[in-house]
């Protein structure tokens, strides 16, 4: 049969069927869903650790990060949480200085709570599970060598604390 005869094939026949697509064989639990977050910004302050209400350790953090142009400039603020059982990773984070520049990966989730005003409000909640210190601010060089911007950032946030 000549090439100029022939039918072209319909654009279904391409598509792999339902059936013959492949299945989840090396799991036997059912498929997750899961909210994951990349941050790349400068720590607000130093990071803090507290115990939570079972005596867990757990280290908290604010991130800043900067976006649109020089003159107009926005900060948004991310509240990042750790539970730190491994005591070299706890080391890490506890020896970081205000302004050290992170790349956090986490799990992000909306979680309720009441204020103190009574009212139920919602919060992004950010638990990392990964961490690269891109650039180290040790606690007693904080406040030296601040880049363009940061200065601004930083200054920011501490007056901004409440909105973290």
């Amino acid at each position: 049969m000549s090439l100029l005869l022939r039918r072209p094939l319909p654009l279904s026949s391409l598509r792999p069927s339902p059936l013959s697509l492949p299945s989840r064989t090396l799991s036997t639990t059912a498929p997750l869903s899961i909210a994951k977050i990349t941050i790349v910004g400068r720590l607000a302050s130093r990071p803090e650790e507290v115990a939570t209400s079972n005596g867990a350790p757990l280290i908290r953090y604010a991130l800043a990060t900067n976006t649109g142009p020089k003159d107009n400039r926005q900060t948004s603020w991310w509240k990042v949480a750790l539970f730190a059982q491994n005591q070299g990773l706890r080391d890490v984070m506890m020896g970081l200085g205000k302004g050290s520049l992170l790349f956090v990966e986490g799990e992000a989730s909306m979680r309720k709570f009441v204020n103190s005003e009574n009212k139920e409000q919602q919060a992004l909640s950010i638990i990392q599970r990964q961490v690269d210190v891109l650039e180290k601010r040790s606690p007693e060089t904080e406040d030296e060598g601040e880049g363009e911007g940061e200065a601004e950032a930083e200054a920011e946030a501490e007056g901004k604390r409440t909105g973290v």
